[in-house]
């Protein structure tokens, strides 16, 4: 188990309270437990707001729970379940010293609307930061198995960056791209959370990333009449946007280093429509020149060989970046008001930071060592350029799963 200070040393580099990285870390041994579990790894499918984080995008949401689509129904039982925990509780103990008490571990099967069986699972731990008395902080199991699985999943490497990392990586068993994205855009029609709508708007940002609209479209209608749900337009969205405004804050709030306002995800919405339904949507951004020599960064921001408190400065622009919010930026003495869009390799071994300075929206470059600080700013912006920044390398792809 990794000590104390590394979980208060990334916190305070990512803007986060401890408690959500320590959740965060003891989520991957959990998840290294379960795909390590011979009954388990060929069977139980990484899906939701974890897998998005942990399989595609490290600049995302933190997320609190695990949620599955099982291959095998009878294996969603209560006293199978405890079994196999029981033992993962074990496996996960003996390779990392983290505490998951067998005799706090609850799960309730129930009767899903579809009629068939769920199962809905906490897990207490005790971690490098966890109180040595009282309650313990807990992790949730969302298990199905009757979800409407159209492509084969895919096996990855998740994304992990603590220094007891095991050395062959934890791969696992998850929801290809493209039907992860189609099961956001379902929940968000059935649901109308605000956590639905930021994960819909944000994976449509990610240009780089988009899935050609008339396959995902064909996807989110298969999803929805396997619920007996209408494909979500802007329209039906309407009448939730009261409820939105009201629990954007207490249900995000804790998950993300600023929170942005909710107007800006909800204004992109049009878009995202027109884009799903391959109408004509707004302008074309390209990227910033790249200069001779130059190349895009796609590191973490705490892979590369800076400073710790540069690194926490990149990762608040990181997170600015995409959620397209600007940044009160210390250079060199003053403060600038930017747009940020490209951190570069330059031929002479610097990084820099590209973006616009504000109000006068003209080109700046920031080496990233004479940074002072940064700040994420209340105010959002309207990209002018693509955004480059969160572009980083995702974990590898071992291979297509086959079921049977």
């Amino acid at each position: 188990m990794i000590v104390r200070r590394e979980i208060l040393d990334i916190a305070r580099t990512l803007s986060l309270r401890p408690q959500i990285i320590e959740k965060d870390y003891v989520l991957g041994w959990i998840l290294a437990g379960i795909y390590n579990h011979t009954t388990l790894a060929d069977s139980w499918i990484f899906k939701g707001g974890t897998c998005l984080k942990k399989c595609y995008f490290e600049t995302y949401r933190f997320s609190e729970g695990l949620d599955f689509t099982i291959q095998e129904p009878a294996r969603i039982d209560s006293n199978h379940l405890t079994v196999v925990f029981r033992e993962i509780g074990e496996w996960v103990y003996e390779n990392t010293g983290i505490e998951i008490p067998e005799g706090l571990q609850e799960f309730e099967t129930f009767q899903n609307p579809r009629g068939t069986v769920s199962c809905q699972g906490k897990l207490s731990y005790r971690g490098p930061i966890a109180p040595r008395s009282g309650r313990l902080p807990r992790i949730k199991l969302d298990l199905t198995f009757d979800e409407l699985l159209v492509l084969p999943p895919t096996k990855q490497f998740i994304f992990y960056d603590y220094s007891d990392a095991p050395a062959e990586g934890i791969p696992v068993l998850c929801y290809v791209y493209k039907e992860a994205f189609a099961e956001k855009i379902r929940a968000l029609g059935e649901r109308a959370r605000p956590r639905d709508l930021y994960d819909v708007i944000s994976l449509y940002r990610k240009i780089e990333a988009r899935p050609e609209p008339t396959k995902l479209l064909e996807l989110v209608k298969r999803k929805c009449a396997h619920h007996s749900l209408p494909v979500p337009t802007l329209d039906v969205l309407v009448n939730h946007r009261e409820d939105l405004e009201g629990s954007w804050q207490p249900m995000l709030g804790h998950q993300l280093q600023a929170l942005p306002p909710l107007e800006p995800f909800w204004s992109n919405l049009t878009e995202f429509f027109d884009w799903l339904q391959s109408r004509p949507t707004a302008r074309l951004l390209f990227p910033y020149k790249i200069a001779p020599g130059e190349s895009l960064v796609k590191e973490h921001s705490m892979r590369l060989p800076i400073d710790s408190t540069i690194q926490s400065y990149l990762e608040t622009i990181h997170f600015a970046a995409s959620n397209r919010m600007c940044v009160d930026l210390a250079y060199n003495g003053t403060v600038s008001y930017i747009e940020p869009y490209s951190l570069r390799h330059t031929r002479t071994g610097d990084i820099v930071l590209l973006a616009e300075e504000l109000p006068s929206g003209g080109h700046r470059r920031y080496r990233v060592d004479r940074i002072q600080g940064a700040a994420v700013s209340e105010r959002g912006f309207e990209p002018r350029y693509t955004v480059e920044l969160g572009l980083r390398d995702t974990p590898i792809v071992l291979k297509a799963a086959i079921l049977h």
